[in-house]
């Protein structure tokens, strides 16, 4: 929010208006026997491991502008890795940091602080007892203050992993005060995560939103639009199985898509 339309916002102190950006991304998969989820789960576990996380975590301090102070990482056993990474707010130059609402750069649990601010990721490997079906979910937030903003991150963070859905939010807390004293709640325009996003993946991805707009809250979910039967089955091919089978599996994966997109169980039968 600015006093005038182009004119910066002129603080009285710091900015500390908390920006927050929580998403949930998730990758689905079928693995029709024990020993093929245990091995899926064993992949995705080494490929998503706390070594890669703290590389992608230091790309995301430098996408939005910070400086990394300290770092401390974790395997667990079985599965599941963090990150934490101290960061501070990086002053290079007018323009570096910017809260407008442009596609931030594409890419090629983890936990990082920025001068009373933090970022966290933690990936939850797990597989259903029964119908073979194993998903990936990596949590990420991100949570800034002063000019640095977590948005510029979003196409990065969704494409360095195997995102068949990602559900977002974006919240500004706090408030901060212009040198008359008036308080400000947020410092920059939004009316929707959407105008953060790429092209390409506005094209490939369905979305609604959930936006309060007068408590600052903005409210994203994303799911593939496309679905190719092979890009689900690990351990075999869509050709090695019979049409009953075929059929029987993409129902069974779209509805744990569905399920997880809209957040609850469907009935049977649908």
């Amino acid at each position: 929010m600015t006093e005038k339309r182009n004119r910066k916002l002129k603080l009285h102190g710091f900015n500390n208006l908390t920006k927050t950006l929580s998403f949930n991304i998730y990758d689905i998969c079928y693995a029709s026997t024990p020993a093929q989820r245990e091995e899926y789960i064993e992949y995705i576990d080494e490929e998503y491991n706390a070594a890669r996380l703290t590389r992608i975590l230091t790309e995301v301090a430098q996408i939005i502008g910070a400086s990394i102070l300290n770092i401390a990482r974790q395997d667990y056993h079985p599965q599941g890795a963090s990150v934490t990474m101290l960061i501070a707010e990086e002053h290079s130059g007018p323009g570096k940091l910017s809260n407008s609402a442009a596609p931030g750069p594409l890419p090629d649990a983890v936990v990082a602080h920025l001068d009373k601010s933090h970022l966290t990721v933690h990936t939850y490997p797990e597989s259903h007892p029964g119908n073979g079906i194993s998903t990936f979910r990596v949590d990420i937030d991100v949570s800034t203050c002063g000019l640095v903003s977590p948005l510029k991150a979003l196409n990065y963070l969704i494409h360095s992993f195997e995102s068949d859905i990602v559900i977002m939010d974006y919240r500004v807390r706090g408030f901060t005060r212009n040198v008359r004293g008036r308080k400000h709640f947020i410092d920059h325009k939004i009316d929707s995560i959407q105008n953060y996003l790429a092209r390409d993946t506005k094209q490939r991805y369905e979305m609604i939103d959930v936006n309060v707009y007068q408590e600052n809250i903005f409210h994203t979910k994303m799911m593939l639009k496309e679905f190719n039967l092979d890009d689900y089955l690990f351990g075999t091919a869509a050709e090695n199985l019979g049409p009953r089978e075929r059929n029987l599996l993409h129902k069974r994966i779209k509805r744990e898509m569905l399920e997880i997109f809209y957040g609850r169980n469907l009935p049977a039968g649908s």
